[in-house]
């Protein structure tokens, strides 16, 4: 009688027990899964964020855009970029993607090169609103490719990539 307890209980515990095992390497493959697909995600919106601030630059620099600047209600010394109904999908896209980075990213680093990625975006807009093209001061394109840079380097940070080097 005491043989058969035994044998039972030893079953009974080895049920648990390896329950309680694929329980835990089920979770642990849900939570790989989970975090493989946040990175797909992350990886995904800021390229196309990455993607529409080219875009953005791009259309500034074309000799039709037709943009205008005006004083910034919050900020002194800085203007605000205006386009026409042909650079507004750009200036909207940007936005949009600069939204979308906010959402997924996790950390504050990572949001704060973007903000500074779009700041120079839209600086090298506003200068264009006033000079041709070719006359943009070579210092706003400067902080403009170091601001991606540095997004580029914070979003690879929050990847687990080590950080790009600098270019020259």
């Amino acid at each position: 009688m005491t043989a058969s307890f035994v044998t039972g209980l030893v079953a009974l515990v080895g049920v648990v027990l390896g329950g309680w095992l694929s329980l835990h390497n089920q979770d642990r493959m849900w939570q790989r899964e989970h975090t493989r697909q946040w990175r797909d995600i992350r990886l995904s919106v800021c390229n196309e964020f990455l993607a529409a601030n080219r875009r953005y630059v791009a259309y500034v620099l074309d000799p039709n855009a037709s943009i205008t600047a005006v004083p910034h209600p919050r900020e002194p010394g800085r203007l605000m970029p205006f386009f026409n109904e042909s650079g507004r999908p750009y200036k909207e896209a940007l936005e949009a993607g600069f939204t979308a980075m906010r959402l997924v990213t996790q950390r504050p680093e990572t949001v704060r090169a973007g903000v500074s990625f779009v700041n120079c975006a839209r600086e090298v807009a506003a200068a264009r609103a006033t000079l041709s093209e070719a006359d943009i001061p070579s210092q706003a394109f400067e902080h403009l490719w170091i601001a991606e840079q540095n997004f580029i380097n914070a979003v690879r940070s929050e990847l687990g990539l080590q950080e790009m080097p600098r270019q020259p």
